[in-house]
């Protein structure tokens, strides 16, 4: 017995499902009554209003779905916004750089006792303190580098080696030590430093801010020359921070120079000539992309040189034989308008003197 609304004779061949299979692949889903542009009235509204059974459906209506869209889309813009302007005025970014300082040094002659020791300057450095110094920029070493709280490990590492450049500029470059050109110094500082600089060479003043032998270590070519011998170098790089937007690098070196009188030409009448040059760099976030410093602070002391000589524009060795005798500071008077240049001076130990090949 066929079942109730099958024909009699069953479906027919080669047509499944029958009649009812025509209309499967007509769904009406949800979208799909949604989607549709008539709609009919329910049965109150067609109690009330008998001109129509059905009405046309608003646009909105139909695109339902694109206005939620629209909406989201909306919000995640919204709150993108939110975020990135929270984010400019978050209360824990960092400060702003600070003012670069002026450089701040001071220069102290280092007076012999007796005569200055003379000889071949192998011969010298054989018989100093400086016999196992290293020769050269071989001695400023870098320290081991680690990273900090603000400042990753290469920004700690581009700070350590452009404190090392300049140092090794301003100290060792043969160029700057004989009194020629400075302009690779120059180039090294910060913009803002540049103009003190400039007027540290044109008008040098042992004023605390203007002495050119702050900056650098160089010798008037008039008075004296380097002899024939490699600088001996030993001395340590440090790097701190010290805000969340500054480092700090710290170098200490001890420069062993060999000198001879301008136009010597016996090679056995050289002396040695120390100098003790401390210095502080500064390095914003600004610097260590342009690889520059800031040097704020350079303490000097150098000898074998007489306390009376100014040292403001040159070192002023004293060489093989030469002596001092009632060897004072120059004078400093408190009544002087503006910076009074301080003169200082200390006695050189004989202990660091060379002794006699």
């Amino acid at each position: 017995m066929t079942g109730r609304g099958d024909p009699p004779e069953g479906t027919p061949e080669g047509v499944p499902g029958g009649g009812e299979d025509e209309y499967r692949s007509v769904v009406f889903d949800e979208s799909f009554v949604r989607a549709a542009r008539l709609q009919e009235f329910s049965a109150q509204e067609r109690m009330d209003d008998h001109s129509r059974a059905v009405r046309s459906r608003h646009a909105w209506a139909r695109a339902g779905a694109s206005r939620q869209a629209v909406v989201l889309v909306l919000l995640i813009a919204f709150a993108f916004a939110a975020a990135v302007y929270m984010g400019v005025r978050h209360p824990y970014q960092a400060p702003e750089p600070q003012a670069v300082e002026p450089l701040r040094s001071s220069v102290v002659p280092l007076s012999p006792r007796g005569e200055v020791p003379g000889g071949r300057p192998a011969e010298l450095f054989r018989e100093s303190p400086a016999a196992q110094f290293r020769v050269g920029a071989e001695g400023v070493t870098l320290p081991a580098v680690r990273r900090t709280q603000g400042f990753s490990e290469s920004q700690v590492m581009t700070a350590l080696t452009t404190a090392k450049d300049y140092v090794v500029k301003s100290a060792l470059d043969p160029g700057v030590l004989t009194g020629g050109p400075v302009q690779t110094v120059r180039l090294l500082l910060d913009p803002a430093q540049q103009v003190q600089f400039d007027q540290s060479f044109e008008h040098p003043v042992d004023d605390g801010r203007h002495a050119a032998t702050g900056w650098l270590t160089r010798f008037n070519p008039a008075e004296v020359t380097l002899a024939n011998a490699p600088v001996r170098v030993r001395g340590t790089l440090t790097v701190v921070e010290r805000t969340p937007s500054t480092l700090e690098v710290s170098a200490d070196h001890v420069f062993v120079y060999a000198v001879q009188r301008a136009h010597e030409r016996a090679p056995d009448h050289a002396s040695l000539y120390t100098v003790r040059r401390e210095t502080r760099f500064r390095f914003d976030r600004g610097d260590l992309r342009d690889h520059r410093v800031e040097l704020v602070h350079s303490s000097v002391l150098a000898g074998p040189q007489a306390c009376a000589a100014n040292a403001s524009g040159y070192l002023r060795p004293l060489v093989a034989g030469q002596s001092v005798r009632n060897d004072s500071p120059m004078g400093t008077d408190p009544y002087a308008p503006g910076r009074t240049p301080v003169s200082l001076c200390g006695v050189l130990s004989p202990g660091t003197q060379p002794t006699s090949p």
